[in-house]
């Protein structure tokens, strides 16, 4: 198979990766109401399950990251990709709340894990003047599968319920198929294995604790920023306007696409005008959409506000795959950009329960809460980028450890 065609084949395979994690994951989203019903309990109380999910996927990244960095990407992202959808299909079948928290819990470990091991391959078999449109892309994979969750409630929930919802989800199961005939291992993994032993991680994270730190402050502020924009939304327009089901869909739909094409019209453009200015002019830009966003009344103006706030936000994530996967140490890029991701997860995880707090305590008004996390994270994001550093040049095919952190 030629080279070129072997590498559309990872950026495929690594995108749908993370679109079909993605979709099981925001499934839960849809259906918290019904789940709070079944179980006899409340909306508040079923949102742990996010939290305990967004909380366990650092355990992942760093299980599925130090596999992937001794065995290879490839098998591991296979394995990542079956245990999730298995996950997926046990939770639709949970005869209790204990049970459905402790799947979701796993289920967060099993999420953890593919984003840094995905990214990981596709950024170490890509030529380097494909990396800013290929992390648009992989980022556009999370909300690809926010929007295919929106559009499977609209069609499926009426018929399955929400644990049939649930049932759907396994059916990323297949991708391995896929990943099996098509996708090949890491190149720059081949020959960081053929140059001998490696150093040890604890060695290399000594030598970067203060990029280590940093970048995990830097993610716990983008996890707030897109968990703080996104989980609660369907919930918001469905308790507080009191929407139907389609219409809470049609404007998930919307605003789905909105963030697929701001990632990878971000991501795109950070190759030209370099990865900090990307996510600092996305970043500034959402917040004059907050009051539309947040405040408005109508659908449709609800929906063109959701529309522009995840062309911003999910712009920002664009920009995120390439950037962290070049600032990371080489030796170890299969674990630092998905554990210092999913440590910011760590950290941020509890976000839908304190918003859901915050709401039933001003009487069930989800609009401050949410207004008040995008804007505080926006200008967060904003400081730290702009101040931050960047390593857009660094090569990846043999790459010394020198290149890595500039």
């Amino acid at each position: 198979m030629p080279i070129a065609s072997q590498q559309r084949h990872v950026v495929a395979a690594t995108y749908l990766g993370w679109a079909l994690d993605a979709f099981d994951f925001f499934i839960m989203v849809f259906v918290l109401r019904d789940i709070a019903e079944t179980f006899s309990t409340t909306i508040t109380v079923v949102t742990v399950a996010i939290t305990l999910t967004l909380a366990m996927r650092a355990l992942g990244a760093w299980i599925f990251g130090r596999l992937a960095d001794r065995f290879g990407r490839r098998p591991v992202l296979i394995a990542d990709v079956l245990l999730y959808s298995m996950l997926e299909l046990a939770t639709g079948f949970s005869p209790n709340l204990t049970t459905f928290f402790i799947l979701r819990a796993l289920f967060g470990i099993a999420m953890g894990g593919e984003w840094g091991v995905g990214a990981s391959l596709a950024m170490e078999s890509i030529p380097g003047n494909w990396r800013g449109t290929v992390s648009g892309l992989l980022q556009a994979g999370y909300p690809s599968g926010y929007l295919l969750a929106s559009i499977v409630y609209w069609i499926a929930f009426p018929l399955v319920g929400w644990r049939g919802m649930f049932v759907i989800g396994a059916l990323p199961a297949l991708l391995v198929l896929y990943i099996r005939r098509a996708v090949p291992e890491s190149p720059d993994w081949e020959a960081r294995q053929a140059a001998g032993p490696r150093p040890s991680i604890w060695d290399v994270l000594g030598r970067n604790i203060g990029l280590t730190v940093y970048v995990v402050i830097l993610m716990t502020a983008f996890n707030f920023f897109s968990h703080g924009t996104q989980d609660l939304y369907p919930t918001f327009l469905e308790v507080q306007h009191k929407f139907s089901a389609g219409t809470v869909a049609r404007i998930a739909i919307i605003y789905n696409i909105g963030a697929i094409l701001g990632g990878i019209a971000f991501g795109s453009v950070s190759q030209r005008i370099g990865r900090r200015i990307a996510i600092v002019i996305a970043a500034v830009a959402a917040i004059p959409i907050i009051p539309l966003w947040a405040f408005a009344a109508s659908p449709i103006a609800l929906g063109l506000g959701a529309f522009l706030m995840q062309v911003f936000v999910q712009g920002a994530w664009g920009v995120i795959p390439a950037h962290l996967n070049e600032l990371s140490p080489p030796e170890i890029r299969g674990t630092f950009p998905g554990v210092t991701y999913q440590l910011g997860n760590l950290l941020a995880a509890a976000n839908a329960t304190i918003q859901s707090a915050i709401a039933s305590g001003l009487g069930g008004n989800f609009a401050w809460p949410l207004a008040g996390v995008a804007g505080i994270c926006a200008v967060i994001i904003t400081l730290m980028v702009g101040f931050g550093r960047e390593a857009r040049q660094v090569e990846m095919r043999g790459a010394t450890p020198q290149n890595a952190v500039p």
